[in-house]
């Protein structure tokens, strides 16, 4: 499917699904927000928001002939934050009555005078316009609203047919989260908002007793903002079967010789590449040297904006919310700022032309606004700086995968996300897979096994010389992206067409090379 980046508008027609409206009672939801608010005001705050609502967890998963696991979860709360004297101040709670509320604004304001005595710099917030909407996220069936014994039986099913197809082992699961959210400022803003999103999943595993080997084949189906009607039509069982097959042929697939390669990587790979060095090494707060704890800062500096060769002139890296099935695609991220804001380029070209910022950031660099990259993953978090969906564009000349491959004398075709690591600064890293051919004078050969591609992030994307069309696009993602101390996960896709890379490193990861 082709990538498209149309603007979410305000309070659009809402959508026919199952789980079409909040599950709380919006009266007490907008009067909790006004008494939040109100106290805010009257404490001194020149700035509060508040968050509120709920999420909605289920995980299901399947070994072999067994249900092993089937677990729901609901976490309701509220999330409010103040901006007093150029501090912030945040309080959050799992309850959701008016005492709660009364004390979470003293909390918050006793929280922001706190920081004041360690706060470097003032805090400053860019001009925000008051939104009035709604936007609920279009699909078909709540999969909230299917029953246990169809996900069971479909997990079931998954395992079953790889087993029939040579796999020896498999493990399948089904992890489904709607959010369900209230944000309101005291600007006047008030945003209702749904979405929903699905990841069905599956490893098959192949076992060679002779030569004590194993070989495993994860499932390329990647995870979705959408209704059951993704997963229904996701063709589960046909990918089961071939994933059956394909891991009893990685146990006798010729080992890689390491060597320098030219690569031809599929979107189901070079998505997870893309998140790890261009997604992370652009986000502001890492830049700037405030997320570092959990994940690592980033090799660029502000002063590069504008000035980095990033990549080859084939490289253009979009930034949105707006992809449809996205899971980061939203109508207005967590400090109300409108879809549009996130659309926008994070290189261009070859050249950096962007960060993602939230709330209080541009101005560290000397910029006006923030573009919408905010998101708490729940109501009683601190929202941050997040990621948008951050997709490479494809190549707007006629170039399919076969012309990639036609490219190339001697490489290696990479199916799959596997494996990963990466330096704190985003910098040197190396990437595994699922699959992987030997390409020989233009042709794909055949498979290999123990490959893994190694570099480091600009000259990686500087030996980009072949990109697929927009008809090689494909979407993916993952929906727990880890960030910050204490740790938040969030969803997140990426797309990209198929992609040449020339002279990269290549890896044979058998203990025994």
């Amino acid at each position: 499917m082709a990538p498209t980046y149309a603007p979410v508008r305000d309070a659009p027609e809402r959508a026919t699904a199952s789980g079409d409206r909040f599950a709380l009672d919006r009266a007490l939801l907008d009067s909790l927000a006004d008494l939040a608010l109100d106290g805010a005001k009257r404490g001194g705050a020149r700035y509060a928001d508040i968050r509120l609502g709920e999420t909605l967890q289920e995980y299901a998963q399947a070994e072999d002939d067994r249900l092993e696991h089937f677990d729901e979860r609901m976490s309701r709360g509220f999330g409010l934050r103040v901006l007093l004297d150029g501090s912030w101040g945040f309080y959050g709670a799992r309850r959701l009555d008016p005492a709660s509320i009364r004390e979470g604004v003293q909390r918050a304001l006793d929280n922001a005078r706190a920081m004041r005595v360690i706060q470097p710099r003032a805090i400053e917030l860019e001009q925000l316009p008051a939104h009035e909407a709604e936007w609920i996220m279009p699909m078909g069936v709540d999969p909230l609203s299917v029953s246990s014994r169809e996900k069971s039986d479909l997990l079931l099913s998954i395992c079953a047919t790889a087993r029939d197809n040579g796999a020896d082992f498999c493990s399948a699961s089904l992890s489904i989260a709607r959010e369900e959210r209230l944000f309101a400022n005291s600007l006047g803003a008030r945003i209702r908002q749904t979405r929903t999103r699905v990841h069905p999943s599956f490893t098959a595993t192949a076992v060679d007793r002779a030569a004590d080997r194993m070989a495993s084949r994860e499932s390329l189906v990647p995870a979705r903002g959408a209704g059951w009607e993704y997963v229904t039509s996701a063709r589960l069982l046909e990918e089961a079967a071939t994933a059956g097959r394909e891991a009893r042929a990685k146990l006798t697939a010729k080992p890689v010789t390491a060597g320098d390669y030219d690569l031809v990587i599929d979107p189901t790979n070079l998505w997870l590449t893309i998140h790890e060095t261009v997604g992370h090494s652009t986000e502001l707060d890492r830049v700037l040297g405030w997320e570092a704890n959990f994940a690592g800062t980033s090799f660029i500096k502000p002063a590069m904006l504008g000035n980095l060769r990033f990549g080859s002139e084939l490289m253009t890296i979009v930034a949105d919310r707006s992809q449809p099935g996205a899971l980061a695609t939203i109508g207005y991220d967590d400090d109300g700022a409108p879809a549009a804001s996130a659309e926008f380029n994070i290189v261009e070209k070859g050249v950096l032309k962007n960060f993602q910022m939230a709330l209080g950031q541009a101005h560290h660099i000397g910029l006006s606004a923030s573009n919408g990259c905010a998101y708490a993953d729940d109501p009683t978090s601190f929202p941050i700086q997040r990621m948008p969906n951050i997709s490479l564009a494809p190549n707007p000349e006629k170039c399919t995968l076969d012309d990639l491959v036609t490219g190339v004398e001697n490489g290696v075709y990479v199916v799959g996300a596997g494996s990963w690591s990466i330096d704190q600064q985003r910098d040197n890293f190396q990437f595994g897979g699922q699959l992987f051919y030997e390409i020989k004078n233009g042709r794909l050969g055949e498979m290999l096994r123990d490959v893994a591609y190694q570099g480091r992030t600009i000259p990686f994307w500087n030996s980009l010389d072949g990109l697929g069309d927009a008809s090689t696009y494909h979407l993916d993602g993952t929906f727990t992206c880890g960030k910050a101390e204490p740790v938040q996960v969030a969803p997140v896709s990426h797309g990209s067409p198929p992609a040449r890379f020339r002279n990269v490193r290549v890896l044979n990861t058998s203990p025994g090379a």
